[in-house]
Formats: structure tokens, sequence, C-alpha cells
């Protein structure tokens, strides 16, 4: 799993620094109050990618947390619920030897 992470992460960083290279002009962004943002393209695509990926990454990061404690929750409960076999005591009228 973690070589297909790779392998999508490097894809990702080629194809950005191929764009980049085609794309290397200049633009003007509109802003509020009349403002105007000159830029280089490939600046603009960084950003507008980022401001995309890290909110939802840090919501994903924060699901598997509170699952991995939810998880850890419930096993200490059961471990808490059943008895070990080794701490249970035979029943009344067991005698060592006893076939079942």
């Amino acid at each position: 799993m973690r070589f297909l992470k790779t392998l999508i992460w490097v894809t990702v960083i080629v194809g950005l620094i191929v764009f980049a290279t085609n794309n290397w002009v200049p633009v003007s962004i509109s802003l509020w109050g009349g403002m105007r943002l000159d830029t280089k393209l490939p600046a603009l695509v960084i950003v507008a990618f980022l401001l995309g990926f890290f909110p939802l990454y840090f919501i994903h990061r924060a699901l598997l947390w509170r699952m991995r404690r939810r998880i850890l929750t419930l096993e200490g409960s059961q471990r808490t619920i059943t008895p070990s076999p080794q701490t249970a005591t035979p029943g009344p009228g067991y005698v060592s030897g006893d076939a079942i």
C-alpha cells in the first residue's frame, strides 16, 4: 500500500513539474476592492490544490484518530467483561479427571 501511495504522489509531482515548465506565464487575478494580483500560473494552481487538499486531509486524519480511539475503548471494555480462561474456576461437582 505504501508503494501505491508513493507512486501516486510521484506521479502528481511529476505532472505538476511538467505543467509548470510548459505554462510559466503570468496571470492577473481580480481581487476584492479593485485589487489585482499578478502571479505565475503554476503558483496559482499549487495554491488552489493546497486549499482544497489540506482541509479534507485534516478531516480524514481526525476521523481516523476518532475511530482508533473508539476501537481501543471497545476492545478495553470487551477485555474487562470476558474473563480469561486462566481465572475461571470449575463449577460445583467437578472432579479432576472426569471425562466430558
